[in-house]
């Protein structure tokens, strides 16, 4: 996410972080971290600055300066919009928290979605929605009731499955990307909601919205923006009618049994990790895959498929 509101009001500390930038672009970071230093004293608690800084100063290998600026935002924005305890987390200054704030996902998909799916599918190869859309196709091809496409965004699930649904519900913790969702024309029903929350909270069962409706659930490219997957999966469960199939994507973790939090930020998971929140919230694997979901920086970000069915 690129820093919001990147002027300080200051026109000399601006002119700082601008000369600070054009020596960063050319891998002079020790220069620009100077020169943020200076635009810092003049305006202390310019949050974008701060991250700027902090992003110099990790790539000169000044550590210990970026951990003090990050520890600093987070002192001035306590809902943690820039992400610095994720960043914190990466640089070995706090442990890795179990989920993101909610308020830094937010802002990335309110910034990005103008762009997303251009930048998703014309450049960085996603095909998620498709390849979710034809494992399920596979193992069900039927017409669904209720479908819940949980992190819908702009919609790319949506038009996937539109003809196989009766009604087709899209929840989003971003407005911008509801809003692009709309556009589309797919949607029964539109509203924010945060995975993060418990069933109450989350915007899953508001104005009515019945436990036990949705005879299909999906989750494309989310869940790498959650840690631990035991709420999330508890909201499905929650969604979920009796032999209702789950459809999702992960960014694959490897061995192990957990979750890590790579430096794109995303989560990624271990298979293990995901088989044991599925089953703690009654569902069974039927399908997994691993595929190639999207390209970053030019290297492929691999990812594991899951098709799971509400047991009884």
């Amino acid at each position: 996410m690129q820093p919001t509101q990147f002027s300080s009001g200051d026109v000399i500390a601006d002119r700082r972080a601008d000369y600070a930038r054009m020596l960063a672009e050319n891998g002079e970071h020790e220069a620009a971290v100077e020169l943020m230093e200076q635009a810092l004293e003049l305006v202390p608690d310019w949050p974008a600055g701060l991250v700027t800084f902090a992003d110099y100063a990790e790539k000169a290998s000044l550590v210990e300066k970026a951990i003090l600026a990050l520890r600093r935002l987070l002192d001035l924005d306590p809902e943690d919009l820039f992400g610095a305890q994720l960043k914190l987390a990466l640089l070995g200054a706090e442990e890795v928290p179990d989920q993101p704030p909610s308020r830094y996902v937010e802002a990335l998909f309110d910034d990005y979605a103008d762009r997303f799916d251009a930048a998703l599918v014309e450049r960085l190869g996603y095909a998620v929605p498709a390849e979710l859309a034809q494992l399920i196709a596979e193992h069900a091809d039927r017409h669904f009731e209720i479908v819940a496409d949980l992190g819908c965004g702009t919609g790319l699930f949506g038009a996937e499955i539109r003809d196989r649904v009766t009604r087709l519900e899209g929840f989003d913790l971003s407005v911008n990307m509801l809003a692009k969702a709309e556009e589309k024309g797919l949607y029964d029903l539109l509203a924010k909601s945060d995975l993060s929350l418990d069933p109450p909270g989350s915007g899953l069962f508001d104005d009515g919205l019945a436990e036990g409706r949705c005879d299909l659930i999906s989750a494309a490219d989310v869940l790498m923006y959650l840690g631990d997957l035991a709420n999330a999966f508890t909201l499905a469960g929650r969604l979920a009618k009796p032999g209702a199939l789950f459809a999702f994507s992960v960014e694959d973790a490897g061995k192990g049994d957990g979750f890590l939090l790579a430096p794109s930020l995303r989560y990624a998971h271990t298979e293990q990790h995901v088989r044991q929140r599925l089953a703690e919230n009654g569902f069974d694997v039927l399908i997994l895959t691993r595929t190639t979901i999207r390209m970053d920086g030019g290297e492929p970000v691999f990812g594991i498929l899951f098709l799971a069915s509400r047991i009884g």
